[in-house]
């Protein structure tokens, strides 16, 4: 059997991390094969009840599950890490600003960053989930110059399966029959999903539903705002769909990208799509090797397009300056 995978969740105690681990440990991530250690990080007042879920994890008895660490310091959670997802953060609630939001959570980021370069495996990967993801990721990443820029995602899967979803309800079809859709963009609502380079069963979207205005003027608002109206359903942020869509990146991540398909993460830019280089975009991705992605190039992109990707990019380099004072030497 493999040598365990160690991963690195923040917020452990929180419902997405509850809604991941046992998930993780059960082998639902990387496979009934391949043993895992986990390392849970919480805030120091939530350790006694990340201590209950630690006793849940040995009565699942999980055969995968080599060992796991509870604890309220980042080293030691990020210490020898491959995968840190990072988790913990302070949620949306109704009402609340993104700029509100961008700023209370910011900070975390900085140190979460600096302990990653310090601790983590010489060839950790990272995923931000807390939002906004995007901007999240940027902090942290410009606090950790050791890890590479490729190693950096931030989580727009959600966005992805929320789309899909939308789509194969609209089509009558099931949700695996669409492929080759993307999110562009931020995690937020100048998000684009990319409806016109999407196929269903095979064929392209746009001729399966043949609806132009409930793809313009539905879809695209619906899977934008999905997020505040789960907010505004259960009074509380995604949890076991965000956890899922957690998944689903680390695994696109790190096993071949079937072939005629693609993921989406928000990931650095390297200039691809005239998106401005160093901001962290979501692009169509594909991997060959499950160690290095690339992003897809020479979609069609339309003038409607080019004004929805190019508003997602200003907002992100808003965000950036926004704050601009928390960033590090590498950013």
């Amino acid at each position: 059997m493999s040598a365990p995978i160690r991963i690195a969740v923040t917020g452990a105690g929180g419902q997405i991390g509850y809604a991941l681990i046992f998930r993780i440990a059960s082998g639902g991530l990387f496979g009934p094969d391949q043993p895992v250690s986990l390392r849970l990080l919480e805030i120091t007042p939530a350790l006694p009840s990340l201590n209950g879920t630690l006793m849940e994890l040995d009565d699942c008895a999980f055969p995968l599950l080599k060992d796991v660490v509870a604890t309220d310091q980042t080293t030691t959670a990020f210490d020898g890490a491959d995968w840190v997802i990072l988790v913990g953060g302070l949620p949306r609630k109704e009402g609340m600003s993104r700029a509100d939001l961008i700023r209370a959570n910011g900070p975390i980021f900085t140190g979460q960053g600096k302990a990653i370069n310090e601790a983590a495996g010489p060839d950790v990967r990272v995923l931000t989930v807390a939002n906004p993801c995007n901007t999240n990721a940027l902090i942290a990443r410009s606090h950790a110059p050791k890890v590479p820029a490729e190693r950096w995602f931030a989580m727009t899967r959600l966005d992805q399966n929320r789309a899909a979803a939308q789509l194969a309800i609209k089509a009558g079809v099931g949700v695996g029959e669409v492929t080759q859709l993307t999110i562009w963009g931020n995690h937020s609502d100048t998000q684009y999903p990319d409806y016109k380079n999407a196929l269903i069963g095979g064929k392209p979207a746009t001729s399966v539903i043949n609806d132009p205005t409930w793809l313009s003027d539905t879809f695209v608002p619906t899977v934008a705002k999905r997020g505040s109206a789960v907010i505004k359903a259960r009074g509380a942020s995604s949890a076991a769909s965000a956890a899922n869509a957690a998944l689903d990146s680390v695994r696109s991540a790190s096993f071949p990208t079937k072939s005629g398909d693609w993921f989406s993460a928000g990931v650095v830019s390297d200039g691809s799509y005239g998106i401005p280089a160093g901001l962290i975009y979501s692009f169509p991705l594909t991997s060959t090797d499950g160690k290095s992605w690339s992003i897809v190039q020479n979609l069609p992109i339309d003038d409607d397009a080019r004004a929805r990707l190019d508003a997602s990019a200003k907002e992100l380099q808003d965000e950036r300056d926004a704050v601009k004072d928390l960033l590090g030497p590498a950013a």
